[in-house]
């Protein structure tokens, strides 16, 4: 069993298994998934200042911190005890792609020539870590919600503002691999 939780799957086993994640939280007590909510929630439980925005009753919303906290654990294990210990098969065209910017080293799920300590603090790392940080944190707040609030959880509830802001963001995604990415990797 533990071979079998080791290998990838393929993403329709998983997809699914995402979706279902839906209406079980619904039928259980009428939740709505999204991981962008819970950094408000966290700042109403730790920022003791009278600001408006973060005073309504948090405590109907702790679930979704036990989630996140879960998201973090689950990543946690799965990296440490069920690694795949395969190398990471890739198309071809993709490692010709991203060998046109210097990055072909796949032993890992994040390239060494990215996320590495040695890219933290040079201009390239400020441009992947501080200013894309700070675009999915303000495109997250300005759309009212991250991609799995939007994505998952809006489009499957038929919320037409979900369906624009997915698309916003399939958007956003094309246009910053296309055209921001290669600008990155050529200049910095």
């Amino acid at each position: 069993m533990l071979e079998l939780i080791k290998q990838p799957w393929h993403w329709a086993v998983a997809g699914t298994l995402i979706g279902l994640i839906i209406p079980l939280l619904l039928l259980v007590g009428n939740k709505k998934l999204g991981v962008s909510s819970s950094m408000r929630h966290l700042c109403a439980i730790c920022i003791p200042k009278n600001i408006s925005f973060f005073k309504y009753d948090w405590k109907k919303e702790i679930w979704n911190i036990f989630f996140v906290i879960g998201i973090f654990l689950g990543g946690f294990i799965a990296n440490q005890f069920l690694s795949n210990p395969n190398e990471i098969e890739l198309a071809q065209n993709t490692k010709v792609a991203l060998a046109q910017f210097g990055i072909t080293d796949y032993s890992e799920l994040m390239p060494s020539q990215i996320f590495s300590l040695e890219n933290i603090f040079t201009l390239r790392g400020f441009f992947f870590f501080v200013v894309g940080g700070f675009l999915v944190g303000f495109g997250s707040r300005y759309a009212g919600g991250c991609t799995s609030g939007h994505s998952i959880y809006g489009l499957a509830t038929f919320q037409k503002p979900s369906l624009l802001a997915t698309c916003c963001f399939m958007i956003g995604g094309f246009f910053t691999t296309n055209i921001v990415l290669p600008l990155v990797f050529k200049y910095f």
